[in-house]
This record gives structure tokens, C-alpha cells and sequence, in this order.
């Protein structure tokens, strides 16, 4: 049967990563991504035939959505949201904007048009008996649009199903500059020779959840769940300092940043009901990648 799906941040790391899968589980369906580009690249687009990229805000996208002509989108997976923990201090309004008030209109859009919503939560909700969520800008909005949907869906009615990441990696993550990701970082030190750099005190755990488990879960919980509290991640803490180690090379200790959590670890057991289960391994992807890329002896 014939469908059209909807990503937004589809230009994204996970977006793209999730077309993918998609255009595999869903051979029948016309793909849609609404991206407004802030940390997605045309580099991510899909050749294929089947996905159509608009540029465009979620604040957007009812009149963005009735200018395409489309049929009303089966499943809405929303991804396209600021997604950083440090730099949301200094990015207050474009977190507000872009996860206040642009998921408000992607639920409303959602209801109206009677779509099934997956919602890409974060799991900094979590951390310390649910009390980091006030810990910065971004945990903060996060757990907000978390009431918000479920309460949406008691006064007017919203299919939806509420995911959360942890710490994603893989081929694709962003490797340099103020967005760029935990394993993004040490690649790209370990591949320009530098010390990779370990936040103070090193101990602090991340929970480091393949890109690859990630949009399985994702498609996995947009066929067969419901409701909140999708947690995925692999049900290991790795200490920050360990994970520099795994590189084999010089590292340094750098300041402490504001906001961020001591400790983070998922609890896969609703997912895992679905039948979801992490395949990929951190410590065997950074294996591979460093056997693939080996710096020089040295003198």
C-alpha cells in the first residue's frame, strides 16, 4: 500500500540515516523531509526517486505541508529539533524556537491530519531521578514537549509514541565545530594527530548507542508501539576517559561544561518488549574504525 512518510530533520545525521531504512521497510512510500538546515547538509539527501527534501521551520509546517499538494503524511517521525546540551545556553532562543515552538505545531499538524507521531525524546530526561531535565536549555525543553504531547493526546486526541536517543554515533555524525558529537570529536582528533580531548573528570558515563540501533528501534517503535517511554541505548555506561583510551592515542583532561549530566544509561525494557535489542558494540566500532585508519609510528 501506497504512503507518505514525513521526517522532519531528514538532512540530519539520524534523518538521513533514517530515509534509509525507511526506503528499505517501506518500498512503497513516498518520503518527505522538512529540514531547515541548521545542522543538516544536502550532503545527506538520498538519490533516490521516492524522497522529496522541502527547506523549511517546523513553525512552518501546516502552510509548507498544504503548498506541496500532498496527501496527509501516515506516519510523522520528528527528529528536526536543537539537539545540543552546552551550546543551548548560549542558543536559548533558537532551543525555544525550534523545540517549543516548532514541535507545537508538529503535534497540532499531526492530529489534524490524523498522523501517527514518533517523537525523538532525549535522555537527559532521565538522568538523576529526572532532575538533569533542569540542568540546561535543552534537557528543559525536551522533558516539556514530552507533557505537552502526552497531554495533547488527552484533550484532543494524537496518536504518538515517544523514543529516546542516547548518545548516537556512527558514520555520518557531525565531526567538527560547536555541534559536533562525542565519538565525532575523537575521530576527528585522532585523524588530525591532536590529544583527543576528555571533559574533566573523565568519569562521567554516556551511554553510546550505534546510529544503526537507533533507526531500528525508531521504524520498529512506528509499526508496534504506543505511548511513551521507548528508551533506546545499549544498557552500558562507558566512562568518558575509557572511550578516549579505546583510541590508542595521547588524550588531555579539559574544563568541566556547564550542564552537562554525570551519568547515563538506558533501560531498553519497553523497547526490548517490541523485540528491539542493540546489535552494535562501541568498543568494536572504534576497533575498526582506528584498524582502518592507522596514525604513523612515533619516531
Amino acid at each position: 500500500m501506497s504512503q507518505t512518510l514525513l521526517v522532519t530533520g531528514g538532512a540530519g545525521f539520524v534523518g538521513a540515516n533514517l530515509i534509509k531504512a525507511l526506503l528499505a521497510d517501506y518500498p512503497a512510500a513516498s518520503i518527505v523531509s522538512l529540514d531547515n538546515y541548521f545542522t543538516g547538509s544536502p550532503e545527506n539527501h538520498s538519490n533516490d526517486p521516492r524522497v522529496t527534501y522541502l527547506d523549511g521551520s517546523t513553525v512552518d509546517i501546516a502552510k509548507i505541508w498544504a503548498g506541496s499538494g500532498r496527501p496527509s503524511p501516515e506516519i510523522i517521525f520528528h527528529l528536526g529539533e536543537y539537539s545540543r546540551i552546552v551550546q543551548s545556553f548560549d542558543d536559548h532562543d533558537l532551543t525555544w524556537d525550534f523545540n517549543l515552538l516548532g514541535t507545537k505545531e508538529v503535534v497540532k499538524f499531526a492530529s489534524a491530519n490524523g498522523s501517527k507521531l514518533i517523537y525523538a525524546g532525549s535522555s537527559s530526561k532521565f538522568g538523576n531521578d529526572g532532575e538533569d531535565e533542569n540542568l540546561n536549555p535543552y534537557a528543559w525543553t525536551k522533558a516539556k514537549n514530552i507533557e505537552y504531547i502526552r497531554n495533547y493526546a488527552n484533550w484532543y486526541g494524537l496518536d504518538y509514541a515517544i523514543t529516546y536517543f542516547y548518545n548516537v554515533y556512527g558514520p555520518g555524525q557531525i565531526g567538527q565545530g560547536k555541534y559536533a558529537t562525542v565519538i565525532g570529536i575523537f575521530e576527528n582528533q585522532y585523524l588530525t594527530g591532536e590529544p583527543l580531548t576528555v571533559v574533566s573528570p573523565g568519569t562521567q558515563t554516556r551511554d553510546f548507542t550505534h546510529v544503526d540501533d537507533i533507526v531500528r528501534g525508531i521504524v520498529l517503535v512506528a509499526q508496534k508501539g504506543s505511548g511513551d517511554g521507548f528508551l533506546l541505548g545499549t544498557g552500558h555506561e562507558w566512562p568518558l576517559l575509557e572511550v578516549a583510551k579505546l583510541f590508542g592515542t595521547t588524550y588531555k583532561l579539559v574544563p568541566p561544561l556547564r550542564g552537562e549530566r554525570v551519568r547515563g544509561q538506558a533501560d531498553t525494557t519497553q523497547a526490548g518488549e517490541l523485540g528491539w535489542a542493540p546489535q552494535r558494540r562501541l568498543d568494536e566500532y572504534i576497533a575498526s574504525f582506528v584498524a582502518a585508519n592507522p596514525r604513523p609510528a612515533r619516531s
